[in-house]
C-alpha cells in the first residue's frame, strides 16, 4: 500500500522505539521521512537502513527543547523538500519517579522542556511549512497518563496531560488552514525506554508483571502497534479527525 504517497514527514525521537517503528512504516507507505533525533548516529543508521530498503529518508540531529535546533532543522527540510505534510511529535522522556514533595525542580524542568516545550517548538516552526503545503497533519504522542493518573512520575503525567490539551487548542487554531492536530495515547510499550525503567525498578520481573496486570489484553504493546495508529492519523484516511484522542492501550483506561 501507499497510504502516504508523496507525503513529506518529520518524526521527532525517531531513532528508537515508537519513533523508529513509525519511520519505517511511513517509508514503506510512500512517505519521504526525516528521521530526527538527538541521537544523531542512530538517526543516520536508521535513515541508511530505510534507503537501503529502497525507500526515502534523511537524518537530522534535533534537540526538540532548543529552539535554535528546531528552527535549523525546519529550514534545512524546507530547503531540501520545499514542503512538509506531516509532523509527528514523538520525542519524550520519563524523568524522575520521585513524589511531588521530593521532586527536584531541575528534573521537573527537563521533562517539561522535552515533552511540552518540544511539542510547542516543533509545532511553531512546522506550521508555516504545513500552511504553505495547503494543510497537513500533526500527531502528538501523549500517553494513557495524559488521560488518567497514577501515583508515580508526576512531571511525566503533567507533561502528557499538557500535550493532550495543547493538541486540542492547536486543532482549533489551525483548522482554518486545513491542519489537523490529534493526540495519541499509548499504554505501556515494549521499548528500550521501558527496559531501562524495568531495570531501575530493582525487580524487573515484578515490574513487568505489574504492567501486564494493567493491560486486559494480556500483553504490552509493540512499537508497531502504536505506529499504525500514527499512520492513520497522518494519512488522508483521517481527514475528518482533529482535536481527538486515539487511545491504543490494550484496555488500560477501560478498567
Amino acid at each position: 500500500m501507499a497510504r502516504l504517497l508523496n507525503k513529506y514527514a518529520l518524526i521527532t525521537g525517531a531513532a528508537h522505539g515508537i519513533g523508529r517503528a513509525t519511520a519505517l512504516l511511513f517509508a514503506r507507505e510512500g512517505a519521504q521521512v526525516a528521521v530526527c533525533d538527538i541521537d544523531d548516529r542512530a538517526a543516520e543508521q536508521l535513515a541508511d537502513e530505510i534507503r537501503a530498503a529502497g525507500y526515502m529518508a534523511v537524518a537530522r540531529k534535533l534537540d526538540v527543547a532548543d529552539e535554535g535546533s528546531v528552527s535549523a532543522v525546519m529550514k534545512a527540510l524546507h530547503a531540501d523538500w520545499g514542503r512538509l505534510d506531516v509532523l509527528v511529535n514523538n520525542a519524550g522522556i520519563v524523568g524522575s519517579n520521585a513524589p511531588t514533595h521530593k521532586h527536584e525542580v531541575a528534573d521537573w524542568d527537563l521533562v517539561m522542556a522535552v515533552n511540552v516545550r518540544g511539542v510547542m517548538l516543533c509545532t511553531k516552526h512546522a506550521i508555516p511549512l504545513l500552511r504553505a503545503a495547503g494543510g497537513g497533519s500533526i500527531v502528538n504522542l501523549s500517553s494513557v497518563y495524559g488521560i488518567v493518573g497514577a501515583p508515580d512520575s508526576p512531571a511525566y503525567h503533567a507533561s502528557k496531560g499538557a500535550v493532550r490539551l495543547m493538541s486540542k487548542t492547536d486543532a482549533l487554531l489551525y483548522a482554518k488552514n486545513k491542519i489537523r492536530v490529534n493526540s495519541l495515547h499509548p499504554g505501556f510499550v515494549a521499548t528500550p525506554l521501558l527496559d531501562a525503567q524495568a531495570g531501575a525498578s530493582g525487580n524487573p520481573e515484578l515490574f513487568r508483571q505489574y504492567l501486564l496486570s494493567h493491560h486486559p489484553i494480556g500483553r504490552l504493546a509493540e512499537p508497531e502497534d502504536i505506529a499504525y495508529g500514527v499512520l492513520y492519523l497522518a494519512s488522508d484516511e483521517s481527514s475528518f479527525v482533529t482535536g481527538s484522542e486515539l487511545v491504543i492501550d490494550g484496555g488500560y483506561t477501560a478498567r
